[in-house]
């Protein structure tokens, strides 16, 4: 179903939670447009800045696969619902625009190397006489003190460094990233995050705040219990075959007539089922497989035999014969997963309406709010917004024309006549 069918249709819609709150996101690729694409899908009227002299956010040219000129799959992924006015920040004719802008706004987010924000002056020390109650978000690599401020970085890198590729991937194979950007995704929720706890401690005291997050520091939290049996037991936990959990048995692959299914007995009242299902009711009262311990203890005598046990039926056998009753799922490809019909009833895909009259099928925000209907707009043009935004904020057509010829604006948007 689709996610404004999520509730009776005969009660009126509520406004996004966010309605009402501006952001302006000085923000380019993926870890801060990822963070402010959930603020924007929730109501918040995000400003995307955007540099004219570098054609805007690179995330615009990301290939391989466009919908149009400079209007890439990528960008639209990570910026519907959002407004872009292209400002030159290096030219002070554009940051004055830029604090003029702040002067209305909720908060800046940037993910920007650490040194940045500083020398651009978009730190709360820079813009809070403009503003007191601005709270200024900053998402960079290594964070912007210490002897790493002025490093770029990214997500592999982190994932490297971290020690998440030493979890990743099979004993025997060579350290393995995940397959998605997860630190860059995780470090923009966290960065959205940090951005709204602020937003309420400004509205509450009327003073606001920096708040700063890094990829670093995201994918060093992200170690969780792994790093707490590290520090508290000098444990360092090692890949354990067919992805499985480094404690508990079974919670791994296992290979079926035609392929994988994923089984996570995660909690001891799911092993005696399982093994119901399975018609092996002997392996629940086996000293060898009782509890966790004795699971752990003959992990791989019980991966041998869980294999060939799975490996009687197909997949989509096993999956009706366990789901609802053990934990399970099958190992799907993109494509399989994206044309689920439990994605359909779930409203997981959206069409997002683009200026040309035509869609971006967009994958649809997991927070979900009945009785509300969430924006679905397709991200902009580079500078779309330039002079809505600009007489908004007070600026004439003289003075617009200005900031044009000086090129301190620029984009499809920046006509001034009318």
């Amino acid at each position: 179903m689709n996610q404004s069918h999520a509730s009776d249709s005969r009660e009126p819609h509520r406004a996004p939670p966010l309605t009402g709150m501006r952001i302006l996101a000085v923000e380019q690729y993926g870890a801060g447009p990822f963070g402010t694409s959930y603020l924007a899908d929730l109501g918040a009227e995000v400003i995307k800045i955007e540099n004219p002299a570098e054609r805007g956010d690179v995330g615009r040219y990301v290939g391989p696969y466009f919908f149009g000129p400079d209007d890439s799959h990528f960008f639209q992924t990570f910026n519907r619902n959002k407004r872009s006015l292209t400002l030159d920040l290096k030219q002070p004719e554009g940051m004055r625009v830029f604090q003029r802008l702040v002067a209305g706004a909720d908060a800046v987010l940037d993910n920007l190397r650490g040194d940045l924000p500083a020398r651009l002056g978009i730190t709360y020390d820079a813009l809070k006489e403009f503003n007191p109650r601005i709270v200024c978000a900053h998402l960079s690599a290594y964070g912007r003190e210490g002897s790493r401020a002025t490093w770029p970085g990214y997500d592999y890198l982190m994932q490297a460094e971290a020690g998440h590729m030493t979890l990743t991937g099979e004993p025997d194979g060579p350290p393995t990233r995940y397959g998605l950007s997860i630190v860059d995704l995780m470090t923009g929720l966290v960065a959205a995050f940090g951005l709204l706890a602020a937003v309420c401690s400004a509205r509450t005291t009327g003073v606001g705040s920096d708040v700063d997050t890094s990829l670093f520091d995201v994918a060093i939290h992200n170690l969780n219990y792994p790093g707490t049996w590290y520090l508290n037991a000098g444990v360092t936990t090692d890949r354990v075959g067919c992805s499985g959990h480094p404690s508990l048995v079974p919670s791994q692959l296992y290979r079926t007539a035609d392929g994988w299914i994923f089984v996570m007995c995660n909690k001891e009242k799911f092993w005696p089922l399982l093994c119901n299902a399975l018609g092996r009711e002997d392996w629940a009262t086996d000293a060898r497989f009782r509890t966790f311990k004795d699971r752990l203890a003959h992990r791989d005598l019980l991966t041998s035999l869980l294999d060939s046990a799975f490996m009687a039926l197909p997949t989509d056998k096993w999956i009706d014969k366990l789901s609802g009753i053990v934990p399970v799922a099958p190992v799907l490809d993109i494509g399989a997963a994206l044309t689920s019909p439990f994605v359909e009833e779930r409203g997981g895909i959206q069409a997002f309406d683009r200026s040309d009259g035509l869609a971006a099928r967009l994958l649809t925000n997991p927070i979900r709010f009945p009785g509300t209907k969430l924006p679905t707009r397709a991200a902009p043009a580079l500078g779309a917004d330039n002079l809505q935004l600009l007489r908004e904020a007070g600026f004439s057509t003289e003075e617009i024309q200005t900031l044009r010829d000086k090129r301190v604006i620029a984009g499809v948007a920046t006509d001034v006549g009318g």
